[in-house]
């Protein structure tokens, strides 16, 4: 009997040991079974081992994998055990995206509402419910209504520029990515909540504070993230801190309170809030007319939707529902923008003839217009929108975009069919990285955003806000939130490398699949006269 235990332990840690061998290496014949390209995996870890241990971010691991699938069109990975098609094709991606885009209509599975009702918004919404909210919100983001709220962000660059006065008479060195989070969430506070956040003088303000607990990476929160690439419901276990019951309950009860205090004392301001309460007492936002050429992302959306609306099911606009969009306003608006601001000035200080001819540009402009950040002086920034769009190129926010396969699917002119609930990624990273759309991919050259030059490229091989019905409808606040930052920034001050700025800009293996964060990036400041 006494040997008999041993044996018995020996079995049946030998049966466990080859049930979790068969669990995490069960799907690795998914792709070969298809007859799709694909790169062979680690058991376990399929390819993003790297990732999962935190030697690199997500968005890297796909640069591996991109290159390993050189001449495909596309292949297949594992994400852990499993099974993604990642997509290097613009004519593919362009399929996927517009031309079939009622077989790809989400970006994710669902979120659970009841476990995190904050993720009922415009970014995670799948279904019919995604498509009568985006038709409902696409008035509040037409051109017109960005006039509207510039005079809001133009004021928020008043406190920006004064808080950075004494930094420029001493020639300090600043970590910029700190600074300019502190001017975008005064921003998204006043233009979602109708806030004014201070965070340039209070940077340990409440707003603040969720701002970094939502972003900032933690050892907690990149453990739970790994765990659940092998055990999905562990994520809705242990939620990160994004999805903590704290923040949820802030960022609704801060709604509520707003709402409730603008309602009760008819105080009226030309912002994103103000639009949610037209939405909730009316059932609609008034409307522009969609005509200008800077709302042709929204005529898209509007056309490509509209199919099938007749099967959309009820929504109602609940109070946790509109939160959900002043909480994702926060999330895109804060995060996508500061990233960009910050990553522009540090290659205007590594390339100072760049910055000295924007900085010309915003002179001239400037004076035409007065001296005044209008609606109209943007648009005339040709050479700014240069300057954004290879910055965007370079590091783009989002540095992947996801797509599920909600009815199955068989790729044009080839043999190899999708199933329903397949995940897709289109790796925007390696795309806006590719020698063979963009020679010398790690120069910064605003060059490439000449009309000719982009003409040259595949349309989808810049996909900076996504495209297609799903593509980012904040785009345009965003954009203009960048160049009123950047305008008022140049005109004051001139911005050069230091001892402590990293140079190539590297980026914090702890961000998450979707967003990316550079690592922190310090320059030094001075008037620009000197």
């Amino acid at each position: 009997m006494e040997t008999e235990l041993p044996w018995n332990i020996i079995l049946a840690s030998t049966a466990v040991l080859a049930f979790i061998y068969w669990y995490f290496t069960s799907t690795f014949s998914y792709w070969e079974m298809r007859g799709v390209p694909f790169v062979k995996p680690l058991p376990a870890f399929g390819n993003i081992v790297d990732y999962i241990l935190w030697w690199n971010t997500y968005q890297e691991s796909c640069v591996k994998i991109y290159k390993k699938l050189e001449g495909h069109a596309f292949g297949g990975f594992y994400d852990a055990h499993k099974p993604v098609l990642l997509l290097r094709d613009p004519e593919i991606i362009k399929q996927v995206m517009v031309k079939d885009f009622a077989n790809f209509r989400d970006r994710n599975q669902s979120i659970p509402e009841k476990l995190f009702p904050l993720g009922s918004h415009l970014f995670s919404l799948t279904g019919s419910r995604w498509r009568k909210l985006r038709v409902m919100l696409t008035p509040t983001f037409t051109s017109g209504k960005m006039k509207m709220m510039l005079p809001t962000i133009v004021e928020c660059t008043r406190e920006l520029i004064s808080c950075l006065e004494k930094s420029a008479d001493s020639n300090d060195f600043l970590e910029m990515r700190n600074v300019i989070a502190n001017f975008t969430t005064d921003v998204i506070g006043s233009c979602a909540f109708g806030l004014q956040i201070n965070s340039m003088k209070e940077s340990d303000s409440e707003f603040r504070r969720m701002g970094n607990k939502i972003f900032k990476p933690n050892h907690r929160t990149s453990i739970v993230r790994s765990i659940s690439l092998f055990f999905r419901p562990i994520f809705w276990i242990l939620k990160p801190a994004a999805m903590s019951q704290e923040v949820n309950d802030f960022f609704i009860d801060l709604f509520k309170d707003s709402m409730s205090y603008r309602e009760k004392n008819k105080v009226v301001r030309n912002d994103f809030l103000q639009l949610l309460i037209q939405l909730k007492n009316k059932g609609k936002v008034d409307e522009d007319r969609l005509s200008s050429k800077d709302d042709i992302h929204l005529t898209i959306t509007e056309k490509v939707s509209a199919a099938d609306a007749e099967k959309d099911e009820p929504l109602e606009m609940t109070d946790t529902l509109l939160a959900a969009q002043c909480f994702v306003f926060f999330l895109a608006g804060f995060e996508t923008s500061s990233t960009t601001i910050s990553c522009c000035l540090h290659e205007l200080a590594v390339n100072p003839d760049i910055q000295e001819r924007l900085r010309k540009e915003v002179d001239k402009v400037l004076i035409k217009h007065g001296g005044k950040i209008t609606y109209e002086a943007l648009q005339d920034l040709k050479y700014m929108d240069a300057v954004v769009d290879e910055t965007l190129r370079k590091y783009p926010p989002v540095g992947n975009l996801n797509r599920v396969c909600t009815k199955a699917y068989k790729i044009p002119d080839t043999h190899v069919n999708i199933d329903k609930d397949t995940k897709l990624i289109i790796p925007v990273y390696a795309i806006h990285h590719d020698p063979k759309y963009y020679p010398d991919p790690e120069k910064f050259d605003p060059s490439r955003f000449t009309e000719n030059n982009i003409k040259s490229r595949p349309h989808f091989s810049y996909l900076p806000f996504g495209e297609g019905p799903r593509v980012c409808i904040g785009l345009r606040f965003g954009r203009m939130q960048v160049k009123v930052g950047l305008a008022a920034l140049l005109t004051k001050y001139k911005f050069s490398v230091c001892e402590k700025t990293s140079i190539p800009l590297g980026f914090d293996p702890m961000s998450s699949t979707i967003t990316f964060w550079p690592n922190k990036i310090f320059l030094k400041i001075s008037h620009r006269d000197n």
